[in-house]
């Protein structure tokens, strides 16, 4: 049996080997623009939080904000400054910040169309998307992809490796418990590299779907008292930092660089991805030329219904929770009565 296992695990290593051989300057580069897309990302997600984190700090006066500067403290500059470092070096080709091990991934598929073109890539795809946007989207997608292509090889093939010297050594139950649970370990980690990228978007649309309410009542509000549809959506996008308002606002950028319409607001709604956006951004297309008063009457309705379901949501989650602090109630009813119940069976029994 460690011979087997020895041997899968040569030959899964010498496969990543190869794969790696025959990397080509498309691969790199394809990997690089992936690792700058990412730090990008972090940046902005690290000046996001530190605004956020000023905010609250502003909020404080007297002695409590005199206590709050002996908390600790989080260097946002300092690693935003370090993340644009590392950009600067791989723009100017200097390639060592990149990881060796996602490498195999990129030959994969590129050499397979079956693996670039197939299912994974096209719901990975439509993750992205929403996510980056559709000028990003294909190279974090490909880097998604290449992980998980990549790491199994190689942490597989470790695994076997460490199991395998176990086998030789005599500890048979203990090699043959790493090669099973370490490659199950090493499966389950790198799907949770998909499943990270499949709860950001489920989060993202709940956040959507929760800002939409407020988004829909300040359009009514804007386009009924005469405000044309496209200053309306220009205002209301620039009035919050949340994730619908940004996107609002890269449709307002698209429409002032003389984007259609149409192209516009189809690019929402494949970017937000949820109902209640395209409903708005449908309804708004059909009405452009109707003037404000049509759309002025369906955005009233739509904050209605949206502040309805609203409520509806609030009332299930409600019910959710209750049911939830059903069994810690119990367990604390319980150990009352346990606490009560054992003086009074200890004082019979010293009778």
């Amino acid at each position: 049996m460690a011979i087997i296992v020895l041997a899968l695990s040569t030959v899964m290593v010498l496969a990543w080997i190869v794969l790696l051989g025959r990397a080509n300057q498309e691969d790199w580069v394809a990997a690089a623009y992936s690792k700058v897309l990412g730090n990008l990302s972090e940046i902005d997600r690290l000046r996001l939080k530190g605004k956020e984190r000023l905010e609250k700090l502003s909020k404080y006066h007297g002695i409590a904000a005199y206590g709050v500067r002996f908390l600790p403290v989080v260097d946002f500059e300092k690693k935003i400054k370090k993340l644009g470092s590392d950009n600067r070096k791989l723009q100017e080709g200097d390639l060592k910040s990149l990881s060796v091990f996602v490498i195999p991934g990129y030959v994969l598929q590129r050499e397979f169309e079956a693996i670039g073109r197939g299912s994974a890539h096209k719901t990975i795809m439509a993750h992205s998307y929403e996510l980056y946007g559709k000028k990003h989207a294909g190279y974090i997608t490909k880097n998604l992809l290449a992980k998980l292509l990549s790491y199994p090889i190689i942490g597989v093939a470790s695994t076997l490796a460490l199991g395998a010297i176990l086998l030789v050594a005599g500890s048979v139950t203990v090699g043959a418990a790493i090669v099973g649970v370490g490659t199950l370990i090493v499966l389950v980690l790198t799907f949770t590299i998909y499943d990270d990228l499949r709860e950001k978007v489920s989060k993202r649309r709940c956040a959507i779907s929760k800002q939409f309410p407020n988004v829909v009542s300040k359009l009514a509000l804007l386009v009924t008292s005469g405000m044309i549809m496209d200053r309306a959506w220009k205002l209301a996008a620039h009035s919050q930092e949340l994730e619908l308002y940004r996107e609002m606002r890269k449709t307002s950028e698209e429409l002032d660089n003389l984007v259609s319409p149409e192209v516009a607001y189809s690019g929402f709604i494949n970017r937000c991805n949820t109902k209640e956006t395209a409903k708005l951004a449908s309804a708004i297309m059909q009405n452009l030329s109707k003037g404000n008063a049509e759309i002025g009457r369906l955005l009233k309705d739509m904050a209605y219904e949206a502040w309805q379901e609203r409520r509806n949501i609030a009332k299930r989650d409600a019910e959710k929770a209750n049911s939830k602090l059903m069994i810690p109630t119990m367990l604390l009813f319980l150990a009352i009565l346990v606490m009560l119940m054992v003086p009074i069976a200890m004082n019979f029994s010293g009778i």
